[in-house]
């Protein structure tokens, strides 16, 4: 199941798997602290099986165009699993005041 939540009001759970599917160019130039790339390219079964079956996938980008996409990419590969899209991405969290680190 895809949900959407805004960044800004987004409570990170503690052990939270969070998927940023920019490239890793963009991803080190500053990512949410937290957050693994995970390039929407490289999206697919296998990266599936990094993640318990239990586990909810939040799923972000820069803005928010790519992380939708990716969110109904992997509920095509397993709609059993909860995929939650961060709105707003990167430029939101940043403009929030939310840390972000670079690599």
């Amino acid at each position: 199941m895809i949900r959407k939540q805004e960044i800004t009001t987004f409570e990170f759970p503690d052990n939270a798997v969070i998927w940023d599917v920019r490239d890793a160019k963009a991803f080190a130039e500053g990512h949410l602290k937290g957050a693994v790339n995970q390039p929407i390219n490289d999206l697919g079964q296998n990266s599936l099986t990094q993640v318990a079956s239990d586990q909810t996938i939040y799923i972000l980008c820069g803005g928010g165009s790519k992380a939708p996409r990716a969110a109904e990419l992997l509920d095509g590969i397993d709609e059993s699993r909860d995929y939650v899209v961060l709105m707003g991405g990167t430029r939101a969290a940043r403009d929030a005041g939310l840390p972000i680190e670079q690599a």
